[in-house]
C-alpha cells in the first residue's frame, strides 16, 4: 500500500530488549513507519493518545506489562479514547489459552490483529518482519477507511439536518405540537404510517420528517404521487420491469419499491392508486417482495411504506374504490394534519418563516408586517391550507417593498373569491411585472384555486384537461408541490 504520509506508530512495551526488536523488525521501512513514541506502561499509553489522539495511526502493545491496566482492558481504554486507532498486540502465547479464544477476546476488546513474539535468542526480530510489516499497513488502510466512513457520515448527518431545517414545521399551537410528537414516535417505530389530512397542510412534510428521524434516514426516501401516474404504467413504475417482457422493455427498468430497498417510499394520494395495483402492494405489505413484470421470481425488498391521502379512506372502502384489507395493512400508526383553520395562532410564525425564506431565495429584502396585516390574515380561512398560504406570502413579497399592510392583504385576498374566477385581477402597486413572471403568477394562482376547489392533484388534472404526470410536474415548478 502507498502513503503519502509516514504511519505514526506509539509502541507500548516495558521490555527495553523487547523494544530494541520492535526497531529492528521495522528497519528497513523507517521512511514510512515512524515510531512516535516508546511507553512502558498503560496509563502512560492512555495519557499520550489523549494527548496525541490525531497523531497515531497505529499501536503495537505487549499484551502482558508492568501495571494494573493490561490486556482487553488496556485496549477498550485507548479504544475508547481514539476509535480509529489501530492496535496490534504483540504477545508471548501461554500453553493453557488456545489461539482462537485468544483471538475472539483481542477482537472483542478492539484489537485489529495479534502476533507472538519470536523466543528471546532472535535477538534482531520481535516476528516475522514481512507479516508485522504487512499489518501496519493494513492497520492503517483500515484507520483511512474508518476515517473516510466516519467523515462521509457527518457529511451524511449535515445534509440530513439541512434537509429538515429547509422542511421545517413550523409552529407552536397545541395542535402542532401534538403532531411533532406523532412524528417523534412514528419515526421510532418501523410499521406503517398512514397520514390523512386536508389538501395543502402539509402531509409530504410529515412523511420525510418521519423517515429523516428515523433509523432508515441514510438510506433512500423515494416520493411518489400515486394519482400523477398514468393508470397503464403504474406497475412498471412501482415495481420495473425487465429487458424484453413487453413492446418497448429494450432495457431493464428498477421500480420504486427497488430504489427505495432499506428506505422509505411515500405514497401520496393513495386513493388514486388502481385497484389492480392495490393487490400488488398489499403483497409488498403482508409479504416483503414484489413482482417485476417479465420475471418469474418474486424480489425481496425491505421498504417501510408511507401512504397519505386527503380523502376519507373508510369512504372509499364502503364505496369500494379501495380495497379494505390494504387499508388496515397501511393504518397502522395513523396521522392526522390539521388545517390551517385549526392551527391559526401559526399564521404569524408561518408568515415571517415564509417570507424569510422566499425573500432570500429570490434575492428581495424582506419587508415589515404590520399587526393589522397579520390579523387581516389570521381572520382569512384559507381552504387551501398551508401550501395557500404560502402562495400569498410569494405574492405579497413581489408587490410589496417595504411594508405589507392590512390593505395589501386585502388587495390580494380580495382576489380569491369562492365559486367563481374573475381573471387577472392582480395587485402590484406601481411596480411593471415581466411577461413570463406575470403569467408564472397567473398560473400559481388558478392551479392553486383550481387545487382548492378539488378533492385530489388527478381530479384538478382532469378538469383542467391534463394528463396527471404533466400537471404535477407543472405544480413542482411552480413550487405548490414539494
Amino acid at each position: 500500500m502507498e502513503t503519502k504520509a509516514p504511519i505514526n506508530l506509539l509502541v507500548i512495551e516495558d521490555e527495553s530488549y523487547d523494544v530494541h526488536r520492535i526497531k529492528r523488525t521495522l528497519e528497513p521501512f523507517s521512511d514510512r513507519i515512524v515510531i512516535r513514541e516508546v511507553v512502558a506502561d498503560g496509563h502512560s499509553a492512555v495519557t499520550f493518545l489523549s494527548t496525541h489522539e490525531d497523531d497515531i495511526d497505529v499501536i503495537i502493545m505487549d499484551y502482558q506489562i508492568a501495571g494494573p491496566l493490561t490486556g482487553e482492558n488496556l485496549i477498550r481504554k485507548l479504544k475508547a479514547v481514539d476509535p480509529n486507532v489501530q492496535i496490534i498486540v504483540v504477545t508471548k502465547m501461554t500453553i493453557n489459552v488456545t489461539n482462537y479464544d485468544f483471538a475472539s477476546r483481542l477482537i472483542e476488546a478492539g484489537a485489529m490483529w495479534f502476533c507472538t513474539k519470536y523466543p528471546a535468542d532472535i535477538k534482531e526480530f520481535i516476528y516475522q518482519p514481512t507479516d508485522l510489516i504487512l499489518s501496519i499497513f493494513n492497520a492503517y488502510e483500515q484507520k483511512q477507511l474508518k476515517k473516510e466512513k466516519l467523515t462521509s457520515r457527518r457529511q451524511l448527518t449535515q445534509s440530513i439536518n439541512n434537509i429538515l431545517h429547509e422542511k421545517k414545521i413550523v409552529g407552536e399551537s397545541p395542535v402542532l405540537k401534538q403532531l411533532l410528537k406523532h412524528i417523534e414516535k412514528a419515526a421510532q417505530q418501523d410499521a406503517t404510517v398512514l397520514i390523512c389530512g386536508a389538501s395543502g397542510t402539509g402531509k409530504e412534510l410529515v412523511a420525510t420528517h418521519i423517515h429523516y428521524l428515523s433509523k432508515r434516514k441514510y438510506e433512500n426516501f423515494v416520493s411518489i404521487n400515486a394519482g400523477s401516474i398514468p393508470e397503464d404504467l403504474v406497475e412498471s413504475e412501482l415495481f420495473g420491469f425487465t429487458k424484453g417482457s413487453f413492446t418497448g422493455a429494450n432495457t431493464h427498468k428498477k421500480g420504486l419499491f427497488e430504489i427505495a430497498h432499506r428506505g422509505t417510499i411515500f405514497l401520496d394520494e393513495i386513493s388514486e392508486l388502481p385497484l389492480s395495483a392495490q393487490v400488488k402492494l398489499l403483497r409488498v405489505l403482508q409479504e416483503g417482495e414484489i413482482d417485476k413484470i417479465g420475471r418469474t421470481e418474486s424480489i425481496k425488498v425491505d421498504v417501510r411504506v408511507i401512504a397519505a391521502s386527503n380523502v376519507d379512506l373508510e369512504h372509499a372502502v364502503q364505496a369500494n374504490k379501495f380495497r379494505e384489507d390494504l387499508f388496515y395493512r397501511l393504518n397502522v400508526i395513523y396521522i392526522y394534519v390539521p388545517t390551517l383553520r385549526e392551527r391559526k395562532e401559526d399564521i404569524p410564525l408561518l408568515v415571517h418563516y415564509f417570507l424569510e425564506k422566499y425573500a432570500t431565495q429570490m434575492a428581495l429584502p424582506k419587508p415589515d408586517v404590520t399587526d393589522e396585516a397579520l390579523d387581516a390574515l389570521m381572520a382569512y380561512e384559507w381552504p387551501g391550507n398551508i401550501r395557500e398560504l404560502q402562495n400569498i406570502v410569494q405574492r405579497l413579497l413581489i408587490s410589496c417593498e417595504t411594508n405589507i399592510t392590512k390593505n395589501d392583504v386585502h388587495n390580494i385576498l380580495g382576489t380569491r373569491r369562492i365559486g367563481s374566477v374573475r381573471g387577472p385581477e392582480f395587485w402590484f402597486g406601481d411596480s411593471i411585472l415581466p411577461w413570463k413572471e406575470m403569467e408564472n403568477l397567473f398560473r400559481i394562482r388558478y392551479f392553486t384555486y383550481v387545487r382548492e376547489k378539488v378533492r385530489s392533484d388527478s381530479e384538478a388534472a382532469r378538469l383542467l384537461g391534463m394528463a396527471p404526470p404533466n400537471f404535477y410536474r407543472l405544480c413542482h415548478k411552480l413550487g405548490l408541490k414539494k
